[in-house]
């Protein structure tokens, strides 16, 4: 029974260990031979997995280095994004076209334009100049702009608040008169039949904006009244009259409210230095004490600045060029010398502000500025740059152009 009872002990153990695929030590060479292929399989199996464990491993890390070069990307493009926001504030032209060429920007009308409507942290200004400019790619970039406005139901005044808040509208006359035209003819697509043409659009609506200034500088003694403002518009709608119910109503909301003008960041001030008419060193004569400083001047946005240093964030003092006018002066002891005036207000205090030197800001003491330049080359220069400056109301001469236009035209169809 012993010897029974082993053999099956034996039995049961090669059983074992055959389904383990390991041959017991007691089996003979002819015993072993029908588990070698299981084995070698069992082998070639567990080399798979090894390998199959180190594909796996190899393409985890993979993904987590694309995960992680796809987030530096992201982090990269944001950057750079960034940064084409900043060089848009500083030049706008040059920073749409980092934007481009970085294709952070698809180059199409309609998504320059939504960046510009829709991105924060743009300077109002550098929006209003570029979608000012002339070229074929920025006229079609001020259609899709204006397009994204909706004026439908919306009265001329609060259409133009609605405008006039979404950029700064620049000074130079025929910025202007692009922008005003494509606003004047979004308006009338979103509200047909209110005139009779896009040109009557285009003078009431500067007529308001000028009404707007009258009414709310406090600079201008006239004030312009509801008669006169009904007046001013006679003959604007293709010849005819605009109804004077029309007219009272928007002399009104002008009246309660002014147009709010949208305010820039603390940036705008570096924004206005970039990419001005002219810079460079002049000597400045004192106001009070008749002292000759030498001062680094800026000129730009019908605005002369002038710093102690070029380094200076932050003008010594500014100089509004309106109503300003400019001559060359002969100084027996300073050469090359040009003289800022008013000229209708003979001794008068030039409304200018400096900063004094315990850095507050308080009105200029010069009913006069007198500067001097290194050479009469740079004098003349100066006195060329400063003059043209000096520019009354672009309103008043597109107005006047557009009403001769209409009169023309009326002329023309009888």
């Amino acid at each position: 029974m012993k010897s029974l009872s082993y053999t099956s002990s034996m039995d049961s153990t090669r059983k074992d260990s055959f389904l383990w695929g390991k041959a017991p030590s007691g089996f003979s060479q002819k015993e072993k031979k029908p588990t070698e292929p299981i084995t070698m399989q069992k082998n070639n199996i567990l080399d798979d997995i090894q390998k199959l464990r180190l594909e796996i491993e190899n393409v985890m890390s993979e993904i987590h280095t694309m995960e992680s070069n796809e987030e530096n990307k992201n982090i990269v493009m944001s950057r750079m994004f960034l940064c084409g926001k900043k060089k848009f504030n500083m030049d706008p032209v040059k920073g749409i076209q980092y934007l481009l060429d970085n294709d952070l920007l698809d180059e199409t009308p309609e998504v320059v334009a939504e960046f510009l409507y829709k991105e924060d942290g743009l300077n109002k200004t550098a929006i209003g100049n570029f979608l000012g400019e002339r070229q074929e790619f920025h006229l079609q970039i001020l259609k899709a702009f204006v397009d994204l406005h909706e004026f439908s139901d919306l009265n001329l005044v609060q259409a133009l608040r609605q405008f006039l808040w979404s950029f700064r509208l620049p000074g130079e006359a025929q910025k202007i008169d692009r922008m005003m035209e494509a606003f004047a003819q979004r308006y009338c697509t979103c509200n047909n039949g209110v005139f009779q043409s896009t040109d009557s659009c285009y003078i009431l609506s500067f007529a308001i904006i000028m009404l707007n200034t009258s009414l709310h500088n406090p600079n201008v003694k006239e004030k312009t009244t509801l008669e006169g403002f009904i007046s001013m518009n006679r003959g604007i709608d293709h010849g005819g009259d605009l109804p004077s119910d029309l007219l009272t109503k928007l002399y009104e909301s002008i009246s309660s409210e002014p147009f709010k003008i949208p305010v820039d960041d603390g940036n705008d001030l570096t924004h206005t230095f970039f990419n001005p008419d002219r810079e460079g060193w002049l000597l400045k004569e004192g106001g009070r004490v008749k002292t000759w400083k030498r001062r680094w001047f800026i000129l730009t946005d019908s605005c002369l600045y002038y710093f102690q240093y070029t380094t200076d964030k932050e003008p010594k003092g500014i100089i509004p060029l309106e109503n300003l006018s400019i001559r060359e002066v002969d100084d027996p002891h300073k050469q090359f010398c040009f003289e800022l005036f008013m000229p209708h207000s003979k001794g008068q205090k030039i409304k200018a502000c400096k900063t004094d030197p315990d850095g507050k800001v308080v009105v200029g003491k010069h009913s006069a500025y007198k500067i001097k330049a290194s050479s009469a080359e740079e004098r003349d220069d100066w006195v060329q740059a400063i003059r043209a400056c000096i520019t009354k109301d672009p309103f008043y001469d597109l107005v006047s152009a557009r009403k001769k236009k209409i009169i023309n035209n009326n002329n023309n169809s009888e």
